[in-house]
């Protein structure tokens, strides 16, 4: 007869794709912010006919220290 999981101990095996998902979803918000906000910056140059990029770095940089934050707390809240 099969014995069945006991619901007090965890899944080892169940936590590490818990783990990979969460990470990876961190991975994909990094880079989703940055595009946005670089496309933005882009965008706002375009508007105002700027010849340097100066709103696309300056977007992006912040769309990359603020999930960089995100990562730190999410990180920490472990």
């Amino acid at each position: 007869m099969a014995q069945l999981p006991d619901p007090s101990r965890p899944n080892k095996k169940l936590n590490q794709y818990n783990s990979y998902l969460k990470y990876s979803g961190l991975a994909v918000q990094l880079l989703a912010t940055i595009a946005v906000c670089g496309w933005l910056g882009y965008k706002v140059d375009q508007w105002l006919g700027l010849k340097y990029p100066i709103f696309m770095l300056c977007l992006g940089l912040a769309g990359f220290a603020g999930t960089i934050y995100q990562v730190y707390k999410s990180i920490n809240r472990e």
